[in-house]
């Protein structure tokens, strides 16, 4: 809807100040997509991916070759510029759908799960070509399943659970409503987990019982480990962290999977 690919189905919507019903071609000419399967030709060379898709927001020619090269070096593929996409890793891939997408210097850039499916490296890369585009002024608004991305690119974000917004904020903020300030976590011999529940359960704000572990969350995770010492209780590991996102998004949709 926001792209002015599909009709609204309800309630009001303005993008840029505009009506998608009327200003469709004028939206989409500030907009920049990456979707959330890469859908770049094959085909052609990394610099005719850009150079094709800028020509259709009729950019000249001149023009456009110096955005290209600009783009490449902010997508850190000048070297590839020559190859096919083919051969390309899926990174490579995705940076240089990244950069398609800004060919046309867009105010507003829709990413679909950007980084799904790729490395360790290729995501962190990702991110902080993506904060900069922040830091330019661009707007992002992103789907994502990975909470400590949303953690890092959004200033606000909304959970949404069967389709529906169940919370929103800013991370920060999600997190002092919906959890505690830390998450002390509790390994113990396998069949003593539920047992050991019973033993803890006055320690902490909430303790959530896994199949593996137990989850106490608290105001103060060194406290709850300094009180497992006075009591004795030896588990195999313990864990003391801050509350993330993930935290967050587990309470507010549960654990089990819904297809």
């Amino acid at each position: 809807m926001i792209s002015c690919v599909s009709p609204r189905t309800s309630g009001e919507l303005t993008v840029l100040g505009l009506d998608p019903d009327r200003d469709g071609p004028r939206i989409r000419a500030r907009l920049g997509v990456v979707p959330q399967e890469d859908n770049l030709d094959p085909e052609l060379t990394v610099r005719e991916n850009l150079y094709v898709y800028g020509r259709y927001f009729d950019i000249p020619k001149m023009a456009l070759r110096e955005r290209i090269e600009q783009l490449l070096g902010f997508a850190q593929l000048t070297e590839r510029g020559g190859d096919r996409v083919e051969p390309l890793s899926g990174g490579m891939k995705r940076r240089l759908t990244i950069a398609r997408s800004l060919v046309n210097e867009p105010d507003l850039l829709l990413l679909d799960e950007p980084t799904t499916g790729l490395d360790p490296q290729a995501r962190h890369a990702l991110w902080d070509r993506l904060y900069r585009l922040k830091a330019q002024g661009v707007t992002l608004v992103l789907t994502t399943h990975y909470m400590d991305e949303a953690e890092q690119l959004c200033d606000r974000l909304v959970v949404m659970d069967r389709g529906r917004i169940v919370a929103g904020g800013s991370p920060r903020q999600l997190i002092e409503r919906h959890s505690t300030r830390e998450v002390v976590e509790l390994r113990f011999t396998p069949g003593e987990t539920e047992r050991m529940a019973e033993k803890v359960s006055d320690l902490a704000d909430r303790v959530e019982i896994l199949p593996d572990r137990l989850l106490l969350y608290t105001a103060d995770g060194d406290a709850v480990v300094e009180a497992l010492g006075r009591r004795r209780l030896e588990p195999l590991s313990v864990l003391a962290r801050r509350s993330t996102l993930e935290d967050v998004f587990l309470q507010l949709t549960g654990r089990q999977l819904v297809d």
